[in-house]
């Protein structure tokens, strides 16, 4: 009348995990001037995705400088914490724009 807890364990069968042999034919060495994987892009920028997220970017730096903005228009003077908030919201926006303008030219259209 016990619990299955106290009964004995069955012992159970496990098949050894397969180990698949060397290739026969390894991959070629990286020939010099093809991109290696750590510097070929992960993806590619196409204008829809570089417009949604500059303009997001934009919309985020401008919504942070906005609100650094609200007390000193209510007449409280800025301190160090509104100025850095302030740059802060500026950079997000001019990030944003560097985004949306691709000043190295590497986007391209897709379509």
């Amino acid at each position: 009348m016990g619990s299955q807890l106290s009964q004995p364990l069955e012992n159970v069968k496990v098949a050894a995990p397969y180990e698949a042999p060397f290739p026969s034919n390894p991959e070629p060495l990286a020939t010099p001037g093809a991109p290696t994987p750590a510097e070929a892009p992960q993806f590619n920028n196409c204008w829809s995705c570089r417009l949604l997220s500059g303009s997001g970017l934009i919309g985020a730096g401008a919504y942070v400088y906005w609100v650094a903005r609200k007390p000193m228009k209510l007449g409280y003077p800025p301190g160090p914490g509104t100025i850095t908030q302030m740059v802060i919201g500026i950079s997000i926006a001019c990030w944003g724009i560097v985004i949306l303008t691709d000043p190295k030219g590497k986007a391209y259209r897709v379509g």
